[in-house]
């Protein structure tokens, strides 16, 4: 019995100071690591990578730039049943213990010594999981569980059981670049997370453990087994019924890939953004959750991109069939299978569907599609598929079906206006599409060409083409600032000026139908669009006087040519900067720059930028103050050298005075710390009387020239110029009303001709009608007034002169007032000259 009682106290001794060193080890261990140990702190304002998110100015998402898709949420905002699905799946007595599992660490220790050394089970509980995520490698060493360990007890300390929850649930990486609950419940089933049923809540917090091989959409077979195990755990635990059990094992899984969906199709300015808001903001733009609104109108950049897609089709189907898109040989007894890996690489196009042809005959055509469905084509749906001869030819309609497809022809299939499946092609010529407002130069819709997957290539704001008639307004303009009226009479006539570069050592050029009218008014020449009395003006008013002038509309002086060529619009030009040059004329004569970034959030949806445009404001009582004259703009606000356009889109270099430039575009001012801040005015560079006698013109060549198309949309208010330029290179039309000035171009990438007739009342103007007739669409007119020191009076048709309000050959013109007296003169002196030679005969 003495024995016994030594042999216990020994036993109580020993086990007593086996306590006492393992407390002594604890201590020790965390005296050596506790200096190395991070601050739990950062952990309450911790900022998740969130992508950056690019909003239309009405809210609808355009793009997500950014590696992870993250979709931050409040614990508060996590329904009980897929908390208790995580809990149940990874730590269910997460709300109970101090953030260590004691049993558990046991555990895990038991089976490292039982196999010898394997660390294969961890026991970590979810503040565990939470304190490697966020400050430790996951290699599975001593060193690194003893640390988790010690992070993990501090921050039970400092961190509520919420909140660190919340960082689990929105932390944890679940599979295909999805981080967090909320963003896998949006990949995985397209639901946010109160849609989601109870065994899809299972089959997320089954994505814990291995998330790249175990989700809802890899492995399959796994994900079911274990979803059903946390089922299973779910019921054991009391949080659903035995009845939802049942319910929800029986639930098959329907995850697949859901990206996020994009409601607005613009991304062209999408990638503009991204690289304007990298400029200002750094590599942090596409992790910290910031939100760009843009300037874009969703129903104008849609109405932008359904005209441009329809007038490039248009385009392709006049100049015929090309032949189909590949070939596949099929085998005699090919089947859907056969038929699907056929198509296993194409995708739609811009809505043009990929198809193959199983089977061709002279009547009709069976094309199946890639979601399996079978398409039959009639001879009506391929009648517009005339062989492509050449640029400018033909060849005849087809009279059979299968002399267009073949079965094996892998094509194109779009809808009809009447909703009826035809035959399609991707068009090979390109266009664009700049539309700006002309009170700030807001990006109101831009489309840099057919399709953005095919070609990146931003043509609204990196080409450099050539006008042709379209430049006319801007030297008609420096015109009548040097003296000129509309009424001034200039020969169109045939003309040849030396030029050694060319054969013969003569420039011979003429207009596009190859007629000459003799003397002519301005107006009737810019109608017509002359390209002789164009040279002739030029040369008239001077071209250095020119070049300077044209940099009042935004352009720089080394993208306008120093010759007479000019005056056919040779110089190198983009869209949006013909775009911003019309904007002029519709604002009454002020300069403003593009721009589409209005403002810009962080996370927590506070402004860091808002955009302080400089504006028009025609009304506003800075400008009624405002006694600056008309002149050229500050030299910082001519647009990006012609030869430097392009480096400017994809570069986004800084332009002057730190202002971010892409291509014509700027990011204006910034006032969102100023709530009363002043408007920024827009320089004037037009006398307003100017501004609306250029208008007056542009009228016209609506109203009965070559825009006269135009008149389809029954409104007053509009105003513009086609252009074309040698061999059909280029087609445009620009134009404007008081709402919104837009510009359409439509050519090759490689300078092709567009073919025989392809003029820009032909190919862009139809585009131009497209876009404005629906953003006008129950607008009222939208028309500058007439300024004062405006006139009108009768004058004649022939010499321009005053003429009385009863002469058969009168019409009325407007002047400036001080041309009247000026004209009168002109007027009186010929008619006495006239009588003078009356008398001379006697």
């Amino acid at each position: 019995m003495h024995i016994l009682k030594r042999l216990l106290r020994w036993a109580l001794v020993l086990a007593f100071s086996g306590f006492l060193l393992a407390i002594l080890a604890v201590g020790v261990t965390y005296w050596l690591i506790a200096p190395r140990l991070p601050s739990v702190e950062v952990l309450k304002d911790y900022h998740m990578q969130v992508p950056l998110r690019v909003l239309s100015a009405d809210g609808k998402l355009i793009a997500s730039f950014g590696e992870t898709r993250r979709i931050p949420v409040d614990i508060g905002n996590v329904p009980d049943r897929l908390k208790h699905a995580v809990l149940s799946a990874e730590d269910a007595d997460f709300y109970h213990h101090p953030g260590v599992d004691w049993h558990g660490i046991v555990r895990a220790a038991w089976h490292v010594i039982e196999t010898g050394g394997d660390k294969g089970s961890g026991g970590s509980t979810i503040t565990q999981q939470v304190a490697r995520n966020f400050f430790l490698s996951p290699e599975k060493l001593y060193s690194r569980k003893i640390t988790e360990i010690f992070i993990a007890l501090r921050m039970e300390q400092e961190l509520s059981k919420d909140q660190i929850l919340d960082l689990y649930l929105n932390k944890m990486f679940l599979g295909h670049r999805s981080y967090g609950v909320a963003a896998a419940a949006s990949y995985y089933y397209g639901k946010t997370l109160d849609q989601l049923t109870v065994a899809e809540c299972a089959a997320i917090a089954s994505s814990f453990q291995l998330p790249s091989a175990v989700n809802p959409i890899n492995s399959p077979k796994r994900l079911l087994a274990r979803r059903n195990w946390v089922l299973s755990e779910m019921r054991r635990h009391g949080y659903i019924t035995e009845e939802q059990y049942e319910q929800a094992r029986a639930e098959p899984n329907h995850g697949a890939p859901h990206e996020q969906p994009i409601e607005l199709d613009a991304p062209y300015l999408a990638e503009m953004v991204r690289r304007q808001v990298l400029d200002r903001l750094g590599n942090d733009a596409l992790t910290e959750g910031y939100v760009v609104k843009t300037t874009l109108r969703s129903d104008r950049q849609q109405a932008a991109v359904d005209a441009l897609r329809r007038g490039l089709v248009a385009y392709d189907h006049r100049h015929g069939w090309r032949g189909a898109e590949a070939h596949q040989d099929l085998p005699a007894n090919a089947g859907p299978s056969d038929y699907k890996q056929a198509l296993a690489g194409y995708t739609d196009i811009s809505t043009l569907e990929p198809g193959l042809v199983t089977a061709s005959g002279a009547h009709g055509a069976t094309v199946y599609l890639r979601n399996g469905e079978h398409v039959e084509l009639s001879l009506d749906a391929v009648s517009w598929a005339r062989p492509h001869l050449s640029d400018s030819r033909v060849g005849a309609t087809p009279t059979s079906v299968d002399s267009v497809i073949k079965r094996g022809d892998i094509v194109r299939l779009s809808h009809d206006d009447k909703g009826a499946w035809q035959l399609a092609q991707i068009p090979s010529v390109q266009g664009a599409l700049a539309s700006v407002s002309p009170e700030d130069g807001s990006i109101q819709a831009l489309v840099g060409g057919f399709n953005f997957m095919r070609s990146k290539f931003n043509r609204a704001v990196m080409a450099a083409r050539q006008p042709g008639s379209s430049f006319k307004p801007y030297l008609y303009s420096a015109a009548l600032d040097h003296g000129f009226t509309p009424a001034s009479i200039i020969n169109d006539a045939p003309l040849a000026l030396p030029d050694p570069s060319r054969p013969g050592g003569l420039w011979t050029p003429n207009n596009d139908d190859g007629k000459f009218a003799g003397p002519m008014r301005l107006r009737e020449a810019l109608v017509q669009s002359k390209n002789l009395v164009s040279i002739r003006l030029l040369a008239a008013i001077g071209v250095r006087y020119t070049r300077e002038y044209l940099t009042r509309f935004g352009f720089a002086l080394d993208a306008i040519p120093a010759n007479l060529s000019m005056a056919l619009g040779t110089a190198s030009v983009s869209p949006m900067g013909m775009a911003r040059g019309y904007a002029v004329f519709a604002n009454g004569g002020y300069l403003v720059t593009p721009y589409f970034i209005s403002e810009i959030d962080d996370r927590s949806g506070t402004a860091i930028y808002v955009a302080n445009p400089a504006r028009a404001c025609r009304d506003c009582q800075e400008r009624l103050l405002d006694t600056s004259v008309a002149g050229p703009p500050p030299a910082n606000m001519t647009a990006t050298p012609a030869n430097d356009v392009a480096h400017a889109a994809s570069a986004s270099a800084a332009g002057e005075d730190g202002i971010d430039a892409v291509g014509d575009a700027i990011l204006p001012p910034d006032a969102h710390g100023d709530s009363n801040h002043p408007p920024i005015l827009a320089p004037r560079v037009l006398d307003p009387r100017n501004d609306f006698l250029i208008t007056s013109l542009m009228k016209d060549v609506i109203l009965r020239g070559t825009g006269s198309a135009a008149r389809a949309l029954e409104r007053d208010d509009l105003a513009g110029k086609t252009g074309s330029t040698n061999d059909h290179h280029d087609a445009w039309f620009v134009g404007f009303n008081g709402d919104v000035s837009t510009a359409v171009w439509v050519g090759f990438d490689n300078y092709d001709s567009l073919g025989r007739g392809e003029f820009g009342a032909k190919a862009a103007l139809p585009i131009w009608m497209d876009y404005m007739g629906s953003v006008l669409k129950d607008l009222p007119s939208n028309a500058l007034p007439m300024p004062p020191g405006i006139t009108t009076i009768t004058i004649n048709r022939d010499n321009g002169l005053p003429t009385a309000t009863d002469d058969p050959n009168g019409i009325s013109e407007i002047f400036k007032v001080e041309d009247v007296d000026r004209l009168r003169a002109q007027a009186q002196q010929q008619k006495e000259q006239e009588q003078q030679r009356a008398y001379d005969i006697f």
